[in-house]
């Protein structure tokens, strides 16, 4: 496939990433959406480029820093794409905060909430403020001043820190820092309605206090981001979970690769910031507005302006186990396919805890990437093994930032009984899969819940997935080959109807398309619909472009990245990317095949990626009843249609909305959470009517 090696076929994956934030910051500027969803949504554009910068920029300062030349497949070095990130980043900030300045804030005051500055508050405001920061800010700060005896402090990644230059008698100024406590809430409510002050002026309105009998001659707020892109030796790691544990301790003190200040910073504080943090100028960002915009999706918690919000979405019973009481029984009648979070992630939570207090129950598996705080599918587990099941887990400690968490959770499990596996030297375990092994009358059997989402009652309110509960005996079989290789290290397994990375994933999809395009070249029908996260994988896309040059029909919905350019002449003519940024985070994986009128539809855990592929173990599964393929192929159709949140991707990598324009407006999101309404539960043989309430989920990296 050297034909399609040009770099002018490729996209650059940081540049198509952050072309991904601007489509959610597109949906801050959306006057149709509610006014504190649009704060939201800023608010997620502020911590979806807090982590770029630690993951993607710091693994782009490393590459530089160690010489490495190598170009990616747009033809771009690693100096060349921090270049063009950078000054792309630069822009995306300014834009945010012209947002959040002239147009969010003012609507914000319009609609009866006020966020004050210092100068305009009264002489009362003042003085009930000074006797707040007495009693519930002093207590909690600790400044340190920089001098012979007392080095520059390490700062923090991602904290909120006021530099202050104080004059010493002997005419030297001394740097101090004050870190802006987060376990206070950024909003300090003012006595008068709905009115607040930032709890950093809080701060800067009584540093007096904290300095006395000092002059402070200049003060500034700073932000640093450091670089989080950790490197883990695990095959030289005698304990994995404790060689964790030094790795997130070293992430919050990497490298800075950005320094935010506010605008208005005296010159000699921004040198010796930049001095002591070693950040070059390109790396500083001057803010023009509050630092860490993320403190604003808080707005929606103020009680009173439920009308500037969309209410709580209400996940409805799955129509397969409406009045069912027993899971098992159900599961037993016919496989059944769920969709999150439409369809209540209830269901599956309560699978599991059936299974952990089912006396018939002998056994359960099952693999996580990340949970909730609060897991109850992690409380289900523990009471499982506490009730004499054989519970076997593997958490993945390697999941990023939810490291912690999941450490935590893994040692929880271990004293409860459970055999916990921490997942694989060398392989990330992404693979969305539980077995639960029951004792019946006709003999064993085995139930299989597989999904594309985690195991995450929390954000499986606010992602959109898929899930298949079964009993198949083939499924169930390909289960226990799957943990069987999972925690004794065994060969990769032959499966009867799962394909699994890193051994056989890649040379699927490759075999899939690979037919479409020889049926296309027999003159065929050939079709190819694909639903991912990111499209990265260089082998993939090259398929995909050979596909297209035989004729066949490929529509590609990608969320985020994606470094495929679509509409090329004689390359990807036939080939169209649409992206969906709206009020859920499309989460799930969706491949389809027309394979010469028999047609194939898979769900997955794994976007086309090279991680994916290559680095991790997924999992893909058919889905085989017709009713099954029938609601797969709407959901894919609806998609498709999709012309409010939906946006086209041109050959640039630039994208654009659809439009309305003489056609009906058509917002998928919005058709399955009706569609989930019209076939809910009945109660009394009535229809219980819902009216239509989205969420805004985070549109994360």
């Amino acid at each position: 496939m050297s034909q399609f090696e040009n770099p002018e076929y490729f996209i650059s994956r940081e540049l198509s990433w952050l072309e991904f934030n601007e489509r959610v910051m597109e949906e801050a500027k959306d006057k149709k959406n509610p006014l504190l969803e649009r704060f939201k949504f800023l608010a997620i554009v502020t911590s979806n480029l807090d982590e770029f910068f630690m993951v993607r920029v710091g693994s782009l300062y490393d590459q530089v820093q160690a010489g490495i030349e190598k170009k990616d497949a747009a033809g771009l070095s690693p100096r060349q794409q921090m270049k063009r990130v950078i000054a792309r980043a630069h822009k995306m900030l300014d834009e945010q905060y012209e947002i959040y300045n002239q147009s969010l804030m003012p609507q914000l005051k319009k609609a009866g909430i006020q966020l004050l500055q210092p100068k305009q508050l009264s002489q009362q405001e003042r003085d009930y403020l000074e006797e707040y920061f007495l009693q519930e800010i002093y207590p909690v700060l600790t400044p340190m001043a920089v001098d012979v005896s007392r080095p520059f402090p390490l700062i923090l990644n991602r904290s909120l820190n006021i530099a202050l230059l104080i004059e010493r008698q002997e005419g030297i100024d001394t740097f101090a820092t004050v870190q802006v406590p987060a376990v206070l809430s950024r909003l300090v409510p003012l006595r008068q309605k709905d009115s607040y002050i930032l709890l950093e002026d809080v701060i800067r309105m009584h540093l007096s206090k904290i300095f006395p009998k000092q002059k402070i001659k200049q003060t500034a707020y700073y932000r640093i981001t450091r670089n989080a892109d950790m490197a883990i030796h695990e095959e030289d790691a005698p304990d994995l979970l404790k060689e964790m544990e030094k790795s997130i301790k070293k992430r919050k003190w990497g490298q800075a690769v950005r320094l935010e200040i506010e605008s208005q910073a005296d010159e000699a504080i921004l040198a010796y910031l930049q001095k002591e943090l070693d950040v070059p100028g390109r790396d500083v960002y001057e803010i023009h507005g509050p630092l860490d915009l993320a403190f604003v999706s808080k707005l929606s918690k103020i009680p009173g302006y439920m009308h500037l919000q969309y209410g709580a979405l209400v996940p409805q019973v799955p129509k397969e186990l409406q009045g069912e009481t027993d899971i098992f029984e159900a599961i037993r009648k016919n496989d059944i396919l769920l969709h999150h979070p439409y369809e209540s992630f209830d269901s599956v939570v309560k699978f599991i805890e059936k299974a952990a207090d089912d006396s018939q129950v002998l056994a359960i598996k099952q693999t996580l990437y990340r949970v909730s705080g609060q897991s109850p599918i992690i409380k289900a587990l523990a009471r499982a093994a506490e009730n004499g099941k054989q519970v076997t887990v593997l958490v993945e400690v390697k999941a990023r930032f939810d490291e912690e968490n999941n450490i935590h959770w893994a040692r929880r499990l271990e004293k409860a009984g459970c055999h916990v596996i921490y997942g694989l030297i060398g392989l990330k375990t992404h693979c969305k899969i539980t077995l639960v092994v029951r004792r019946e009358e006709e003999g064993i059997r085995r139930y299989v819940h597989l999904g594309t989402g985690n195991y995450n009652d929390v954000t499986a309110r606010l992602y959109t997935d898929m899930g298949l509960f079964t009993c198949k005996e083939s499924y169930g079989a390909d289960a226990s080959a799957l943990f069987n290789c999972l925690s004794g290290y065994g060969d990769a397994p032959s499966f009867y109807k799962l394909t699994m990375a890193p051994t056989g994933l890649r040379k699927k999809f490759l075999a899939l398309i690979q037919r479409e395009e020889n049926l296309a070249r027999k003159g065929k029908k050939a079709r190819i619909i694909a639903k991912m996260n990111s499209l990265l994988d260089t082998e993939i896309i090259q398929a995909l472009y050979a596909a297209s040059c035989a004729g066949v029909q490929i529509d590609l919905i990608v969320r985020g990245i994606c470094c495929l350019k679509p509409g090329i002449a004689g390359v990807s003519e036939n080939i169209r990317v649409r992206s969906i940024v709206g009020w859920l985070l499309e989460h799930s994986r969706v491949y389809y095949f027309y394979n010469d009128g028999h047609e194939e539809f898979y769900l997955s855990s794994a976007d086309w990626m090279p991680r994916n592929l290559d680095r991790r173990i997924e999992l893909l599964f058919p889905v085989e009843e017709e009713r099954h393929k029938k609601r797969l192929q709407a959901c894919l159709d609806l998609m498709l249609l999709d012309n409010r949140k939906a946006r086209m991707m041109d050959q640039e990598g630039g994208y654009s909305k659809t439009g309305t324009r003489s056609k009906k407006p058509v917002n998928a999101q919005e058709a399955f959470y009706q569609l989930a309404i019209e076939e809910s539960r009945i109660k009394e043989n009535k229809e219980e009517k819902q009216e239509f309430q989205p969420v805004t989920a985070k549109n994360e990296l």
